[in-house]
């Protein structure tokens, strides 16, 4: 082939990190397709894409090289060198030969990151060497160290430095690497560097850096290197590739761009020739060698199989009492599958951490996923849901036709999830330890901002365009294609605007591209031998508390792949409240066992009913308000049902208006079949979980339960090929047990869309147990569950006022924070009051050092007596003039009597003559006359009193210190007022879309005033309301307006568009105005038209009575008009003159009755349809017809 044929040994893809535009599959596609043998990846410092890449090259035919393109620092690794003229790295283009070259460089990329970060991750050459066995070395690209120093000038240097890598990679190991995309630097050392391999006997090799997949593709790729640097293309001072040649070329012009260097090309066929990577792993592998499962030593010499069973039926006797033949037959199989499978040690290795945990006084979650439907868990204390009385299957957890590791998912107290983690570590070794990568991709409309910023244009087209993208469904964004066929504006625009279109192709040449790297949330992995033996590692930062992580470069995929124990510890918020609720209690002398409270109690039952959800996990979400009143739950499978069916596929099929009919009796429970009533009797004749399909399996057409589990699979994968081998066998079972083979074929046409809906039973039990467990807290001790809630959310700025106001509604006082009553954080008031008292922590400037000496003071010696008894009691070391001013100024001294004004101005007048009198007594400076005690110096606090501030700037200070009003609000006099003039409080804006259009109002609580490039003033500013904050950015369109409203303290009202680009929702203001608090706003002129419509299989009577119900509950100036939509059109219904707001919370409640397009405010038109027809349910016979 040599003459003919060409690799490629210098590629980039998507997971060179806003650098590489080529997705692997479209890169191997392309050299399959022309007959390329051989195919390297050499991503930047990271080997994130390497295991994809040898899958997909080995599927595809085409020998995988996996290689790196290394920064090597100019020394020592370890060395960091400041400032920006230094020397930071140098590049270097590294393949693996084989197995022995694979494995080192698994290793060199770890201590890049690991050891060697600064800027970039960097090896150097001593680190080379030592790992160079089994790799081959090319002299890399511009920036690699050869072509500088032949830039430079520095010939001889420059050969001093390639044989010295010459030596480090050995004998016929290392290339000079020549690349031509006809930059005037590579042509200029191009003879030197032909001059440089002939010199000193180096081979050389052609590359092309190839950084996207086709010539077409550099325009994308450009935009994606201007979103890297944050610039736009026409920004002179970036980064650019000066060339559209970056691309994987075919063999024919690679061959003619080196047409006089035959042997550079022919070199890429010799590479490839002498690397022989052979990966094995997973199925390629024994059974008994798939998993890297770290060993469990049973105490006493006993094998893992005999200790799980003794560990299991000692549990098992707790759990149940006295083991019925049914609870011992169940254990028998679990135990019987779980030791054929080798997985013992497993099972062993989770009931050890879960032991530590919980005798570590960490509370543990009840169990997540499909664990929870195993006997043997819940016996070893792993799971806290007895899978028996819940009908859930241990098969749908561990299935012996499926060999793949147990998933057991585990949920910990947020704040001590790294408690359980470092327990891991200390006893199988930190090396053998680490947490998952997980990557963020560039999506839909967040590309096309970024399109359209990049390429120049206004914001506002790019606001444009995303104003018209449809609305994500429930959370889930919809890709371009989809969206360019949803919404007929959005299509319109692409057709008819060739910015438009611009935007949009660039957009979608882009998405789906990885953007970052960052820590998965729950995923932490195990090895039986240290980790870098498996993949390679790196520091990765975690969002949650910017602290680093060493995580694994390869995503939760690729761990699983290689077998290697791969686990979730989720840290959950809700166990932290459920934890400090308990402990709240315990201090009023109340021990409750939580984990067994009644699951029928009738309270729980009312407070969900009314909706009053806020605080409850899983059900506080105003979506999920709706349905839990559409379904009125009375039981906890109610519960269940909830967290399965509020999920896009069960709304789209309006499965949870089904139930709810169901449930209350407005449609008749069916069966397709008698013999399933059984099965389906609990969720009312639907099948809403993954579970009841398998039940129906085994039921009807004899399938065992493992072969119903692949089922199930195959039906959750859409596997195509096995679905038809199971419809077969599935109505070949129904006739062999007397079923018409008509009702099998239904039934297998009900079954089969089934995973687009189908929920895990396990799962939805688990977190329907802590809903309702916190639904109980709230109902019985609503003052110890909001200090709870309040405390998990005390540092966030967005939450903490919404709980605030949630204890406002319910009736609980929050009072400021107090020397002598407040904890460390929120907690009730002792007195036992409908009343929440703030923690010292949450005051500014206040350390947890100062709060526990001073709570420390008042348990030693009761309550403070006055100012000067504080000062003298709490250690001066702490008591700074900041600590006491802050104090002051947050009202922790207000039930002491004084006045915060006058206290802050004359303190020093008392705390500086007791404080010198503390450090005296610390010296040893007793009086020459007195005995051995000094007496203390004489305060009188008269000089304390005064007067107070003014209230405007009390509630002011107050707020600097603890970032909320507490004792009042400048709101709470006018909120109705504020409420007549606005669309929704600003907590609601949640619940909308990107580019939706909203009223609020409320106060500037900061303000930010920048200028753009052109010298024109606009503002940033934080509008506050007493649910919640939001920031809003005022251009200098709308600044100029009005600077003046947009001032610390001032009311306001900001008429805005939603902008989700950026990590927090913000507000683009396209009016500001002062709210009229004399009266009530006099009606608008309505700016739009409500659309609402009625899909026919949606069309009942209990429907019809709950849309009238909800378009009623919300008079407003907007038109209605509500549609029938069935399979001969679509015609308008009467609704009469009804007017209403089209706030969020009504759009959301008309899409989870009605779907989750079937409500939106559409531009008003002259005048709406003539309406055909009275708004009532449609006839039977046209339920399918229109």
């Amino acid at each position: 082939m040599t003459g003919k044929s060409f690799v490629h040994l210098h590629t980039h893809t998507e997971y060179s990190l806003l650098d590489g535009a080529a997705r692997i599959d479209a890169l191997v596609r392309r050299a399959a397709g022309f007959g390329m043998p051989a195919l390297a990846v050499t991503d930047h410092g990271a080997m994130f894409g390497a295991l994809g890449f040898y899958e997909s090259a080995t599927a595809a035919g085409v020998k995988p090289i996996i290689g790196v393109e290394a920064y090597v620092a100019p020394s020592s690794r370890f060395e960091r060198a400041p400032g920006e003229s230094e020397e930071k790295y140098r590049h270097l283009t590294i393949l693996a030969r084989d197995e022995v070259g694979y494995r080192n460089l698994l290793k060199l990329v770890s201590d890049a990151h690991l050891e060697g970060f600064y800027h970039r991750p960097r090896i150097d050459k001593e680190l080379l060497a030592e790992r160079a066995a089994g790799l081959i070395g090319l002299s890399g690209c511009l920036a690699s160290e050869v072509s500088q120093l032949l830039l430079s000038g520095q010939t001889a240097k420059a050969a001093e430095t390639a044989a010295a890598y010459r030596d480090v990679f050995g004998p016929g190991a290392f290339y000079l690497e020549l690349q031509d995309h006809g930059l005037p630097e590579q042509r200029r050392i191009l003879p030197e560097l032909v001059e440089l391999g002939r010199r000193i006997g180096l081979p050389l090799v052609a590359t092309n850096d190839l950084h996207y997949t086709e010539r077409e593709d550099a325009k994308p790729h450009d935009v994606l290197l201007c979103i890297q640097q944050q610039k736009v293309q026409t920004d002179t001072n970036r980064l650019r590739f000066d060339s559209d040649q970056f691309y994987l070329k075919t063999a024919q012009e690679m061959r003619e761009t080196f047409h006089d260097l035959p042997e550079a090309c022919d070199a890429t066929l010799e590479i490839a020739d002498m690397c022989d990577l052979r990966l094995v792993y997973g199925d390629a592998l024994p059974p008994d060698q798939r998993f890297h499962v770290p060993r469990f030593e049973p105490p006493d010499g006993m094998d893992r199989d005999a200790y799980l069973r003794r560990l299991v039926e000692e549990g098992a006797r707790v759990r149940y009492g006295e083991l019925t033949p049914e609870i011992r037959e169940r254990i028998d199989h679990e135990l019987s599958v779980i030791a054929s499978m080798g997985f013992s040690g497993y099972f062993l290795i989770v009931w050890d951490l879960i032991r530590f945990a919980r005798e570590s006084g960490i509370r543990v979650g009840p169990g997540r996923g499909s664990a929870a439907g195993s006997v043997v868990s819940y016996a070893l204390r792993i799971t806290d849901l007895d899978p028996l009385r819940y009908g859930l299957i241990f098969e749908r957890f561990l299935n012996p036709g499926r060999l793949q590791m147990p998933d057991i998912d585990m949920d910990f107290d947020e704040r001590r999830r790294d408690e359980v983690i470092r327990y891991v570590a200390r006893k199988y070794g930190s090396d053998h330890v680490a947490q998952i990568i997980t990557f963020q991709t560039i999506k839909g409309k967040q590309g096309i901002r970024d399109a359209a910023r990049v390429l120049g244009f206004p914001a506002s087209v790019g606001d444009r365009l995303c104003k018209m993208y449809p609305p994500a469904v429930l959370g889930r964004e919809h890709p371009i294609d989809e969206a360019l066929r949803l919404s007929p504006e959005l299509g319109a625009a692409y057709e008819a605007e060739p910015e438009a279109r611009e935007i949009v192709d660039t957009a979608r040449a882009l998405e789906g591209l990885r953007r970052e790297d960052s820590v998965h949330a729950a995923g932490v992995v195990i090895g039986d031998a240290p980790l870098v033996n498996y993949l390679p590692l790196k520091l990765s930062k975690d969002s949650r508390d910017d602290s680093r992580r060493i995580v694994t470069q390869f995503d939760m995929h690729g761990v699983e792949k290689l077998g290697l124990l791969k686990m979730d510890f989720l840290g959950l918020r809700n166990l932290s409240v459920i934890e400090d609720t308990l402990a709240h209690l315990r201090r009023r002398g109340i021990e409750l066992d939580v984990d067994h409270v009644p699951l029928d109690d009738p309270a729980v039952y009312e407070m969900l009913g009314r909706g009053d959800t806020t605080g409850v996990f899983q059900l506080e979400g105003a979506g999920m308000r709706s349905l839990i009143k559409q379904l009125a739950p009375d039981r906890f499978e109610d519960l269940m049902a909830l967290v399965a069916l509020y999920r896009p596929g069960p709304l789209n099929a309006g499965m949870h208006v089904e139930y709810a009919e169901r449930k209350h009796g407005r449609k008749p429970v069916t069966y397709p079949h008698p013999d399933l009533e059984d099965i389906l009797a609990g969720t009312y004749g639907i099948m809403v979980y993954q579970e009841q399909v398998m039940q129906i399996a085994v039921r009807m057409a004899g399938y065992s339960m493992a072969e119903a589990d692949m089922l199930r699979q195959a039906m959750g994968k859409k596997i195509r090929e096995k679905l038809m081998v199971h419809r077969e066998k599935f109505i070949q079972g129904c006739r062999d047990n007397g079923y018409p083979e008509r009702l099998a074929r239904d039934l297998f046409e009900l079954m089969e869309p089934f995973a687009d809906y189908g929920f895990n039973a396990s799962h939805a039990c688990a977190y329907g147990y802590v809903a309702y467990q916190t639904a109980y807290l709230k109902a019985h001790h609503p003052v110890e569950y909001m200090s709870a809630i309040l405390t998990s959310v005390k540092d966030d700025k967005d939450r903490k006022p919404f709980y605030l106001n949630a204890c406002r509604l319910m009736g609980l006082e929050v009072l400021p924070p107090d020397v002598n009553e407040s904890e460390l954080d929120f907690a009730p008031v002792a007195s036992g009051e409908p009343r929440i008292r703030y923690g010292l922590s949450a005051v500014r400037n206040v350390g947890a050092g100062a709060v526990h000496q001073i709570i420390d003071a008042r348990r030693a010696k009761g309550g403070f007596s006055g100012f000067a008894d504080f000062c003298r009691r709490v250690d001066p070391g702490v008591l700074t003039k900041k600590v006491l001013e802050s104090l002051i100024l947050s009202g922790a001294f207000d039930s002491l009597g004084y006045a915060r004004k006058a206290l802050l101005e004359n303190q020093e007048k008392v705390s500086a003559p007791i404080a010198s009198e503390r450090k005296a007594e610390a010296a040893g400076q007793f009086s020459l006359f007195g005995g051995g005690e000094r007496a203390a110096t004489e305060i009188d606090e008269g000089v304390l009193s005064g007067g107070e501030f003014d209230k405007r700037t009390l509630l002011r200070l107050e707020k600097e210190m603890l970032g909320q009003f507490v004792t009042d609000h400048p709101l709470l006099g006018i909120k109705e007022a504020l409420a007549a003039q606005t669309d929704m409080e600003i907590a609601d804006l949640a619940n909308l879309g990107d580019g939706d259009l909203v009223r609020v109002g409320g106060i500037v609580a900061a303000v930010a005033r920048r200028f753009t490039r052109k010298g024109e003033p606009f503002a940033m500013f934080r509008l506050e309301d007493l649910a919640g904050g939001v920031s809003v950015i005022a251009f200098p369109s709308v600044h100029e307006q009005v600077p003046h409203l947009i001032e610390v303290d001032a009311i306001v009202l900001v008429k805005g568009r939603i902008d989700l680009r950026g990590r927090e929702l913000q507000l683009r203001a396209v009016e500001i105005s002062e709210p009229e608090l004399g009266a009530r706003r006099p009606p608008a002129r309505p700016e739009g038209l409500l659309v609402v419509e009625v899909p026919a299989a949606a069309c009942t009577n209990g429907v019809i009575a709950k849309l009238k119900d909800l378009l009623s509950a919300h008079p407003g100036t907007t038109p209605v008009q509500v549609r029938f939509v069935g399979s001969q059109g679509i015609r308008p219904l009467e609704v009469g003159a009804l007017r209403v707001q089209p706030a969020a919370g009504l759009l959301s409640e008309l899409r989870l009755l009605l779907g989750p397009q079937a409500a939106r405010v559409e531009p008003l038109a002259a005048g709406p349809e003539a309406p055909v027809r009275a708004l009532e349910p449609a006839p039977a016979t046209s339920a399918g017809g229109g």
